[in-house]
Protein backbone atom coordinates (compact mmCIF):
# COMPACT_ATOMS: atom_id res chain seq x y z
CA UNK A 1 0.00 0.00 0.00
CA UNK A 2 2.91 2.36 0.68
CA UNK A 3 4.23 1.82 -2.85
CA UNK A 4 0.78 2.37 -4.35
CA UNK A 5 0.35 5.60 -2.40
CA UNK A 6 3.81 6.86 -3.42
CA UNK A 7 3.16 6.04 -7.08
CA UNK A 8 -0.11 7.99 -6.94
CA UNK A 9 1.98 10.98 -5.83
CA UNK A 10 4.63 10.46 -8.52
CA UNK A 11 2.33 9.85 -11.51
CA UNK A 12 0.90 13.39 -11.86
CA UNK A 13 4.40 14.86 -11.52
CA UNK A 14 5.71 12.83 -14.47
CA UNK A 15 3.34 14.55 -16.88
CA UNK A 16 4.16 18.03 -15.63
CA UNK A 17 7.84 17.74 -14.69
CA UNK A 18 9.22 14.73 -16.55
CA UNK A 19 10.25 11.37 -15.13
CA UNK A 20 13.57 12.31 -13.55
CA UNK A 21 12.30 15.51 -11.93
CA UNK A 22 9.27 13.63 -10.60
CA UNK A 23 11.41 10.91 -9.04
CA UNK A 24 13.64 13.55 -7.47
CA UNK A 25 10.68 15.39 -6.01
CA UNK A 26 9.07 12.18 -4.74
CA UNK A 27 11.76 9.49 -4.39
CA UNK A 28 10.36 5.97 -4.82
CA UNK A 29 10.71 3.37 -2.11
CA UNK A 30 13.28 0.61 -2.78
CA UNK A 31 10.53 -1.84 -3.73
CA UNK A 32 8.85 0.69 -6.00
CA UNK A 33 12.17 1.49 -7.65
CA UNK A 34 12.72 -2.24 -8.25
CA UNK A 35 9.27 -2.43 -9.83
CA UNK A 36 10.08 0.55 -12.09
CA UNK A 37 13.31 -1.13 -13.19
CA UNK A 38 11.54 -4.44 -13.86
CA UNK A 39 8.81 -2.78 -15.93
CA UNK A 40 11.34 -0.70 -17.84
CA UNK A 41 13.32 -3.84 -18.69
CA UNK A 42 10.18 -5.72 -19.72
CA UNK A 43 9.09 -3.03 -22.17
CA UNK A 44 12.52 -2.36 -23.68
CA UNK A 45 13.50 -6.04 -23.92
CA UNK A 46 10.28 -6.91 -25.73
CA UNK A 47 10.80 -4.19 -28.34
CA UNK A 48 14.49 -5.05 -28.64
CA UNK A 49 13.66 -8.69 -29.40
CA UNK A 50 11.30 -7.63 -32.18
CA UNK A 51 13.90 -5.34 -33.77
CA UNK A 52 16.74 -7.86 -33.44
CA UNK A 53 14.60 -10.54 -35.11
CA UNK A 54 14.02 -8.20 -38.05
CA UNK A 55 17.73 -7.34 -38.30
CA UNK A 56 18.65 -11.04 -38.16
CA UNK A 57 16.15 -11.82 -40.91
CA UNK A 58 17.59 -8.95 -43.01
CA UNK A 59 14.22 -7.21 -43.17
CA UNK A 60 15.51 -4.16 -41.25
CA UNK A 61 18.73 -2.16 -41.43
CA UNK A 62 19.41 -0.13 -38.32
CA UNK A 63 20.01 3.56 -38.90
CA UNK A 64 23.31 3.46 -37.06
CA UNK A 65 24.53 0.67 -39.34
CA UNK A 66 24.20 3.00 -42.31
CA UNK A 67 25.65 5.98 -40.45
CA UNK A 68 28.74 4.36 -38.96
CA UNK A 69 30.20 3.60 -42.39
CA UNK A 70 30.78 7.34 -42.86
CA UNK A 71 32.26 8.13 -39.45
CA UNK A 72 35.96 8.30 -38.60
CA UNK A 73 37.25 5.14 -36.95
CA UNK A 74 40.38 5.78 -34.88
CA UNK A 75 42.86 2.96 -34.29
CA UNK A 76 41.82 2.92 -30.64
CA UNK A 77 38.16 2.52 -31.59
CA UNK A 78 35.33 4.95 -32.21
CA UNK A 79 33.73 5.99 -28.90
CA UNK A 80 29.94 5.86 -28.70
CA UNK A 81 28.20 6.89 -25.50
CA UNK A 82 24.62 5.79 -25.01
CA UNK A 83 22.27 6.27 -22.08
CA UNK A 84 19.97 3.60 -23.54
CA UNK A 85 19.80 0.12 -22.02
CA UNK A 86 19.25 -1.81 -25.22
CA UNK A 87 22.01 -3.43 -27.31
CA UNK A 88 21.13 -1.99 -30.70
CA UNK A 89 24.35 0.04 -30.97
CA UNK A 90 26.42 -3.12 -30.59
CA UNK A 91 24.26 -4.97 -33.12
CA UNK A 92 24.35 -2.06 -35.58
CA UNK A 93 28.15 -1.92 -35.36
CA UNK A 94 28.54 -5.63 -36.07
CA UNK A 95 26.08 -5.42 -38.96
CA UNK A 96 28.37 -2.74 -40.41
CA UNK A 97 31.34 -5.14 -40.18
CA UNK A 98 32.85 -3.55 -37.07
CA UNK A 99 33.67 -4.93 -33.67
CA UNK A 100 31.79 -3.79 -30.56
CA UNK A 101 33.93 -3.35 -27.45
CA UNK A 102 31.77 -3.22 -24.31
CA UNK A 103 34.69 -3.71 -21.85
CA UNK A 104 33.40 -7.22 -21.06
CA UNK A 105 35.09 -10.48 -22.07
CA UNK A 106 33.38 -13.87 -22.41
CA UNK A 107 30.10 -15.22 -23.75
CA UNK A 108 28.77 -16.78 -20.54
CA UNK A 109 28.91 -14.54 -17.47
CA UNK A 110 31.43 -12.32 -19.26
CA UNK A 111 33.80 -10.45 -16.97
CA UNK A 112 34.43 -6.71 -16.89
CA UNK A 113 38.05 -6.54 -18.09
CA UNK A 114 39.04 -3.54 -20.21
CA UNK A 115 42.49 -4.78 -21.14
CA UNK A 116 41.40 -8.25 -22.27
CA UNK A 117 38.42 -6.77 -24.11
CA UNK A 118 40.73 -4.46 -26.03
CA UNK A 119 43.22 -7.23 -26.85
CA UNK A 120 40.42 -9.49 -28.11
CA UNK A 121 40.23 -7.17 -31.13
CA UNK A 122 43.96 -7.48 -31.89
CA UNK A 123 44.40 -9.06 -35.33
CA UNK A 124 48.16 -8.86 -35.88
CA UNK A 125 51.42 -8.09 -34.09
CA UNK A 126 54.61 -7.03 -35.85
CA UNK A 127 57.96 -5.35 -35.25
CA UNK A 128 58.71 -1.93 -36.69
CA UNK A 129 62.09 -1.04 -38.17
CA UNK A 130 62.99 0.40 -34.78
CA UNK A 131 62.21 -2.95 -33.18
CA UNK A 132 59.05 -1.72 -31.54
CA UNK A 133 56.00 -3.92 -31.17
CA UNK A 134 53.07 -2.74 -33.28
CA UNK A 135 49.55 -4.03 -32.72
CA UNK A 136 46.89 -3.94 -35.42
CA UNK A 137 43.30 -3.97 -34.27
CA UNK A 138 39.97 -4.67 -35.90
CA UNK A 139 38.02 -1.51 -36.60
CA UNK A 140 35.54 -1.24 -33.79
CA UNK A 141 33.10 0.84 -31.80
CA UNK A 142 33.83 1.37 -28.11
CA UNK A 143 30.39 1.35 -26.49
CA UNK A 144 30.11 3.12 -23.14
CA UNK A 145 26.89 2.70 -21.15
CA UNK A 146 26.95 4.78 -17.96
CA UNK A 147 23.33 3.81 -17.20
CA UNK A 148 23.74 0.07 -17.71
CA UNK A 149 22.65 -2.53 -20.24
CA UNK A 150 20.03 -5.24 -20.60
CA UNK A 151 22.76 -7.88 -20.58
CA UNK A 152 24.37 -6.83 -17.29
CA UNK A 153 23.71 -8.89 -14.16
CA UNK A 154 25.33 -9.49 -10.78
CA UNK A 155 26.91 -12.87 -10.06
CA UNK A 156 28.70 -13.60 -6.79
CA UNK A 157 28.96 -9.90 -6.09
CA UNK A 158 30.49 -9.01 -9.47
CA UNK A 159 28.96 -7.53 -12.61
CA UNK A 160 28.78 -9.96 -15.52
CA UNK A 161 27.51 -9.82 -19.08
CA UNK A 162 25.12 -12.51 -20.28
CA UNK A 163 23.33 -12.12 -23.61
CA UNK A 164 20.35 -14.28 -22.67
CA UNK A 165 17.53 -13.64 -20.24
CA UNK A 166 17.74 -14.66 -16.61
CA UNK A 167 15.13 -14.40 -13.83
CA UNK A 168 17.36 -11.87 -12.10
CA UNK A 169 17.43 -8.06 -11.85
CA UNK A 170 19.31 -6.31 -14.67
CA UNK A 171 21.97 -3.75 -13.88
CA UNK A 172 20.40 -0.54 -15.13
CA UNK A 173 20.08 2.89 -13.55
CA UNK A 174 16.73 4.64 -13.65
CA UNK A 175 16.32 8.39 -13.09
CA UNK A 176 16.08 9.74 -9.57
CA UNK A 177 18.21 10.06 -6.46
CA UNK A 178 19.52 6.50 -6.61
CA UNK A 179 21.00 7.19 -10.06
CA UNK A 180 23.86 9.01 -8.41
CA UNK A 181 24.42 6.38 -5.73
CA UNK A 182 24.31 3.49 -8.20
CA UNK A 183 26.33 5.38 -10.78
CA UNK A 184 29.44 5.09 -8.64
CA UNK A 185 29.30 1.32 -8.45
CA UNK A 186 30.82 -1.18 -10.91
CA UNK A 187 30.38 -1.43 -13.87
CA UNK A 188 28.64 1.95 -14.13
CA UNK A 189 31.64 3.81 -12.77
CA UNK A 190 34.06 2.39 -15.36
CA UNK A 191 31.71 3.11 -18.25
CA UNK A 192 31.03 6.63 -16.96
CA UNK A 193 34.76 7.31 -16.54
CA UNK A 194 35.54 6.02 -20.03
CA UNK A 195 32.65 8.04 -21.47
CA UNK A 196 33.85 11.24 -19.81
CA UNK A 197 37.41 10.57 -20.94
CA UNK A 198 36.17 10.21 -24.52
CA UNK A 199 34.19 13.44 -24.21
CA UNK A 200 37.25 15.30 -22.91
CA UNK A 201 39.39 14.03 -25.80
CA UNK A 202 36.86 14.62 -28.60
CA UNK A 203 37.52 17.14 -31.37
CA UNK A 204 33.86 17.16 -32.49
CA UNK A 205 30.52 15.74 -31.36
CA UNK A 206 27.63 14.03 -33.13
CA UNK A 207 24.65 13.97 -30.75
CA UNK A 208 21.63 11.82 -31.64
CA UNK A 209 18.35 12.21 -29.75
CA UNK A 210 19.94 13.37 -26.51
CA UNK A 211 18.21 15.97 -24.34
CA UNK A 212 21.13 17.35 -22.28
CA UNK A 213 19.29 16.48 -19.08
CA UNK A 214 21.70 13.97 -17.57
CA UNK A 215 23.96 15.17 -14.76
CA UNK A 216 26.21 12.11 -15.14
CA UNK A 217 27.39 13.43 -18.52
CA UNK A 218 26.65 17.14 -18.33
CA UNK A 219 29.65 17.93 -16.13
CA UNK A 220 31.84 17.06 -19.13
CA UNK A 221 29.74 17.30 -22.31
CA UNK A 222 28.12 20.72 -22.04
CA UNK A 223 31.31 22.58 -20.97
CA UNK A 224 33.18 20.99 -23.89
CA UNK A 225 30.51 22.08 -26.36
CA UNK A 226 30.43 25.57 -24.85
CA UNK A 227 34.20 25.75 -25.30
CA UNK A 228 33.67 25.77 -29.08
CA UNK A 229 33.89 22.11 -30.12
CA UNK A 230 31.99 21.69 -33.43
CA UNK A 231 28.78 19.80 -32.67
CA UNK A 232 25.90 18.41 -34.72
CA UNK A 233 22.61 17.63 -32.98
CA UNK A 234 19.98 15.48 -34.71
CA UNK A 235 16.71 14.80 -32.93
CA UNK A 236 12.97 14.78 -33.44
CA UNK A 237 12.46 17.53 -30.86
CA UNK A 238 15.18 19.58 -29.22
CA UNK A 239 14.73 19.65 -25.45
CA UNK A 240 14.63 22.98 -23.63
CA UNK A 241 18.28 22.59 -22.62
CA UNK A 242 19.38 21.54 -26.11
CA UNK A 243 17.50 24.41 -27.78
CA UNK A 244 18.96 26.96 -25.36
CA UNK A 245 22.46 25.63 -25.95
CA UNK A 246 21.99 25.69 -29.73
CA UNK A 247 20.74 29.26 -29.81
CA UNK A 248 23.58 30.53 -27.65
CA UNK A 249 26.54 28.87 -29.39
CA UNK A 250 27.37 29.23 -33.07
CA UNK A 251 29.57 26.11 -33.07
CA UNK A 252 26.42 24.00 -32.81
CA UNK A 253 24.44 22.87 -35.84
CA UNK A 254 21.10 21.30 -34.96
CA UNK A 255 18.25 19.77 -36.93
CA UNK A 256 14.83 18.91 -35.56
CA UNK A 257 11.40 18.02 -36.90
CA UNK A 258 8.99 20.89 -37.45
CA UNK A 259 6.13 22.50 -39.31
CA UNK A 260 5.97 25.82 -41.14
CA UNK A 261 3.13 27.18 -43.21
CA UNK A 262 1.29 23.90 -42.85
CA UNK A 263 4.21 21.94 -44.32
CA UNK A 264 6.08 19.16 -42.59
CA UNK A 265 9.89 19.33 -42.65
CA UNK A 266 12.98 20.19 -40.64
CA UNK A 267 14.13 23.21 -38.68
CA UNK A 268 17.86 23.72 -39.17
CA UNK A 269 19.99 25.80 -36.80
CA UNK A 270 23.29 27.06 -38.25
CA UNK A 271 25.38 29.82 -36.67
CA UNK A 272 22.61 30.37 -34.13
CA UNK A 273 20.11 31.22 -36.92
CA UNK A 274 17.05 29.18 -37.86
CA UNK A 275 15.75 28.12 -41.27
CA UNK A 276 13.08 25.70 -42.42
CA UNK A 277 13.47 22.97 -45.05
CA UNK A 278 10.08 21.65 -46.19
CA UNK A 279 9.30 18.04 -47.11
CA UNK A 280 12.64 16.69 -45.87
CA UNK A 281 13.11 14.93 -42.51
CA UNK A 282 16.82 15.68 -42.18
CA UNK A 283 16.64 15.14 -38.42
CA UNK A 284 16.02 11.42 -39.12
CA UNK A 285 19.18 9.38 -39.80
CA UNK A 286 17.32 7.33 -42.41
CA UNK A 287 17.02 10.56 -44.42
CA UNK A 288 20.15 12.37 -43.25
CA UNK A 289 22.55 9.61 -44.32
CA UNK A 290 21.43 9.30 -47.98
CA UNK A 291 20.82 13.04 -48.38
CA UNK A 292 24.04 14.29 -46.77
CA UNK A 293 26.59 11.48 -46.55
CA UNK A 294 26.00 8.95 -49.29
CA UNK A 295 27.49 9.77 -52.71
Amino acid sequence: MIDKARWSEISPLIMSNGLEAALLLKPPTPTLEAAIVAKTVELIAQREREIVAEVFAKTRILRFTRLVKYLLKPEAGMPVITTNYDRLIEIAAEEAGLGADTLFVGQFAGQLNERESQLSFCRDVSLTQRRRIQYRYQKRVNVFKPHGSLDWYFREGKPVRYAGELPLPRLIITPGLNKFRNGYESPFDRHRERANRAIDAASRFLVLGYGFNDDHLETHLTPRIKSGIPSLLLTHTLSHNALKLTRQHSNIMAIQHGFDGGKDGSWVFINATESFIPDLALWDLSVFVPEVLEP
